[in-house]
């Protein structure tokens, strides 16, 4: 049996903290970002974990950070690489249902200028284009539901989110 949290999931500034904690405030849930789970657990900002671990210690932590996650009735906004983690992931969808962000490249290379300082998960060379490819498979494998966010505001997302849910 699933869980009662909502689990966002997408590309980093596909908006999961921001929908998440608007989202929590409708439904009356908690909210949870793993991401700064994982600084607190750390002590260090995500880039300087990235720059100290390399990209397969960072994932190694966020899975089990995500592995490790209780909640009930929380929205939980992951980091958008969380979806590499197999045990995270797995103890994210027995959680509740997973909702994907998705964001049209074109927006996300928009709302997205400092990809080092903001912490983002790529592998040396690999291009943005190269990693939305990559993710956006894994994201529309784990989701129970998407939310398509092109075009949308802020406050629309929300509600297109509450309805993909059955208006939670």
């Amino acid at each position: 049996m699933r869980g009662d949290n909502v689990i966002l999931i997408g590309m980093p500034a596909s908006g999961k903290s921001t929908v998440g904690v608007i989202l929590a405030k409708v439904l009356g849930y908690d909210f949870i970002d793993t991401d700064l789970l994982i600084q607190r657990r750390e002590g260090r900002r995500l880039s300087r974990i990235l720059l100290d671990e390399g990209l397969e210690g960072f994932l190694a932590i966020e899975d089990d950070v995500c592995a490790g996650l209780s909640a009930s009735r929380t929205v939980i906004a992951t980091g958008g690489s969380a979806v590499y983690g197999r045990r995270g992931m797995a103890r994210l969808q027995a959680l509740g249902r997973v909702v994907y962000l998705d964001v049209p490249f074109p927006a996300l290379q928009a709302r997205l200028h400092d990809i080092r300082g903001r912490g983002v998960a790529l592998r040396e060379g690999q291009t943005l284009f190269e990693l939305y490819e990559e993710r956006t498979a894994l994201y529309r494998r784990y989701a129970d539901v998407t939310v398509d966010e092109d075009g949308l505001t802020l406050e629309e997302t929300v509600r297109a989110a509450l309805e993909a849910l059955g208006g939670a």
